[in-house]
């Protein structure tokens, strides 16, 4: 929270009513733990988590690194990690010189649009390198597969992601 410019510490008196903070510091890490066993850096991890619970989606550095007790350097690291990835942002606070690091909108639509974009590099490459391999040896079958379970799963994600926009707006989320 910023007061007056000034940054005012999570506490009891400021968070919102009602919020066992420890109970939110459970799930934060407990999801943390989920996206870094599915392949994310931890410390990202956990300033995702922890974006993810926050009200607003959005924190400073200095927010960040008390909430998770972690230096400034380490939320640093993890926001070039998040940004490169484009889950966060950078927005500058008015009349400060201070970054907040916000959630994109749609984050999860947006996460796996961009994967769509990575699938379809990966199926192009895995195309080329059959061709290369031989399509009638064992590699080059596998690696065809390989390249037709990507388009597969392409068209897939652009039937779901339609899906998901009439469900979304089905639960007056939109």
């Amino acid at each position: 929270m910023v007061a007056n410019g000034d940054e005012v510490p999570m506490s009891a008196e400021t968070a919102p009513q009602g919020r066992d903070e420890e109970a939110v510091s459970r799930f934060v890490e407990r999801f943390a733990a989920q996206l870094t066993e599915a392949g994310m850096q931890r410390m990202a991890s956990r300033v995702f988590a922890a974006l993810l619970a926050s009200d607003s989606g959005s924190m400073t550095s200095a927010e960040l690194a008390e909430q998770l007790r972690i230096s400034p350097a380490a939320v640093s690291g993890a926001i070039n990690y998040l940004a490169q990835a484009s889950m966060v942002s950078r927005e500058r606070e008015p009349g400060s010189r201070r970054d907040r690091y916000v959630l994109h909108n749609e984050l999860w639509y947006e996460t796996f649009t961009r994967r769509d974009q990575l699938l379809t590099r990966w199926e192009g490459t895995l195309r080329d390198g059959a061709e290369t391999l031989g399509q009638d040896t064992a590699a080059g079958t596998r690696v065809a597969e390989t390249a037709a379970f990507f388009e597969f799963l392409q068209k897939e994600m652009h039937g779901m992601m339609g899906r998901w926009r009439e469900h979304r707006a089905g639960l007056g989320l939109s």
